[in-house]
């Protein structure tokens, strides 16, 4: 409570600007009463903000400076205003807005996304357990798998530095018969 009004925020993952615009709709539907529903995400190069009808300048820019400060990526934080009567003022609306999205982020549970390489990977029936085996021994995301008269093949993510390590276990436990080659997307 800042001077009689009320401000929740709210900050959610975002990895388009379209699911950053489907979390201001539910939260707009979730609290319709709402005076304001500012916000701003910044996902990667892509940033927006808004600030619904409060000064310019006040709500909105305050609100994606504090996404900037806290050093996260690919988010949408939106602060919901139920008025109280008291005008703020320029000043105390952008501490009310920034101040409120910075605590938010700063309080958050934090998920490191780290980027992943795509492999294929192709073995013989013969090989299957091994490559079952070491998919096991390394932090792997497996894609669909499919299967040919020869044997299986399947898209394999891996971290970036786990690929050699990984590429020469899975060849050494097969004895070479193991075919793998970075996928095309």
């Amino acid at each position: 409570m800042i001077e009689n009004s009320e401000f929740l925020t709210f900050a959610d993952r975002a990895d388009t600007p379209e699911a950053a615009l489907a979390q201001l709709a539910a939260l707009k539907a979730r609290y319709p009463d709402a005076t304001h529903h500012c916000w701003a995400y910044q996902i990667g190069p892509l940033y927006r903000f808004h600030d619904d009808g409060e000064p310019g300048g006040t709500a909105g820019a305050p609100i994606l400076r504090a996404i900037a400060g806290q050093g996260v990526d690919h988010v949408m934080v939106v602060v919901v205003r139920f008025y109280g009567g008291v005008k703020l003022g320029t000043g105390g609306l952008a501490r009310a807005y920034g101040g409120g999205a910075a605590e938010c982020l700063r309080t958050a549970p934090r998920l490191e996304v780290r980027p992943r390489l795509t492999l294929r990977v192709g073995v013989g029936f013969e090989h299957l357990s091994t490559l079952y085996h070491q998919l096991g021994l390394f932090d792997t995301v497996r894609g669909e798998e499919s299967y040919t008269a020869q044997g299986v093949t399947l898209p394999v993510a891996l971290f970036p530095e786990d690929v050699p390590a990984f590429t020469t276990a899975l060849r050494d436990a097969t004895r070479g018969a193991a075919e793998v080659e970075e996928a095309t997307l």
